[in-house]
């Protein structure tokens, strides 16, 4: 008997798995549509499949349909209620429905706060519920229960866990509250203890917002010369063209940038025209800028900046 029932059982047991391994392959191809629909048709014969209903949330959070992810999530809170990365996801779409609609956003903090009160004392080491707390903590308005003393508190369980999340988190909490001397600090500390892309972008983005190219163009030939990244010769020039500095540098940078281009640089060869546009026109080679802006315009013709600087080139 109990061989009968595992041969039933088996093949709908393999059954369903080969259908959420299609949907799996969907979402790594970004088919988001494709697979909400496959999901739906697999839910209609299984409804309380927890890992199917946890795609579902997670196509509808790809497709920014914030209510029906709520929905999703909500259910699988009620369905497994300790769970950490539930109270996460569910906590998440919450907080990107208030970001959407400001008038409803009092009435959803306190879900949104529980939500990732409840991940972070579900799972101690979850990493990405204590950065939520962080940047809810700093984000939130005094009256309605912003607090920095809370958020540098889960800046300090981060850096428990990991010291490059720690110093990341305290350096943008600092840099939150105006505090850059204080966010540099905890920048170059996450930069010596880890160095990734990310630690040396955070100080790059602090030295922009407080108007110091020269620094943030001295950062990226620091994180270039150890991560040997094409994307950084793109940065370089970037920095150099919106501050006119280091023109010659910059120039260079973004020759090389074009010469090396590959999709996953990330930004298109348009942007790398846009920026030589902005050198020349510094330098005031009119006829050089109009040749790269026009190249700017004709690979991605709807980007209403490179319409604006045509413009400026064209009153030089």
């Amino acid at each position: 008997m109990k061989k009968t029932l595992l041969f039933l059982i088996l093949p709908y047991m393999c059954f369903s798995q080969v259908n959420l391994d299609k949907i799996e392959v969907l979402f790594e191809k970004k088919q988001f549509e494709k697979a909400e629909v496959q999901i739906i048709n697999f839910l209609k014969e299984h409804p309380n499949h927890i890992k199917a209903t946890e795609f579902l949330g997670d196509v509808y959070g790809h497709q920014k349909n914030w209510n029906d992810a709520i929905n999703a999530y909500k259910k699988l809170v009620e369905a497994k209620p300790n769970i950490a990365n539930y109270h996460y996801k569910y906590g998440g779409v919450l907080g990107m429905k208030a970001l959407q609609n400001k008038l409803k956003a009092i009435g959803l903090i306190g879900d949104i706060k529980e939500a990732f009160t409840k991940a972070a004392e579900l799972d101690k080491n979850h990493i990405e519920t204590r950065w939520a707390l962080v940047e809810l903590y700093m984000q939130l308005p005094g009256i309605v229960g912003g607090s920095k003393s809370k958020s540098l508190k889960y800046a300090e369980e981060l850096e428990d866990l990991s010291k490059v999340d720690g110093y990341l988190a305290k350096g943008y909490i600092n840099e939150y509250d105006n505090e850059p001397e204080l966010a540099e600090k905890f920048y170059k500390m996450a930069i010596e203890e880890g160095g990734s892309l990310t630690c040396f972008d955070k100080l790059t983005t602090l030295y922009e917002k407080e108007n110091k190219p020269e620094k943030a163009i001295e950062n990226i030939e620091v994180a270039q010369e150890k991560h040997q990244r094409n994307a950084l010769h793109y940065q370089i020039g970037k920095v150099a063209a919106e501050y006119n500095i280091e023109l010659e540098k910059g120039e260079h940078c973004l020759e090389i940038y074009l010469k090396n281009y590959a999709p996953e640089d990330g930004v298109p060869k348009a942007w790398a025209h846009y920026r030589l546009a902005q050198i020349h026109a510094h330098k005031n080679n009119k006829t050089t800028a109009l040749k790269y802006i026009d190249l700017a315009i004709a690979q991605l013709p709807k980007i209403k900046p490179f319409k604006e600087e045509k413009e400026r080139i064209l009153n030089l």
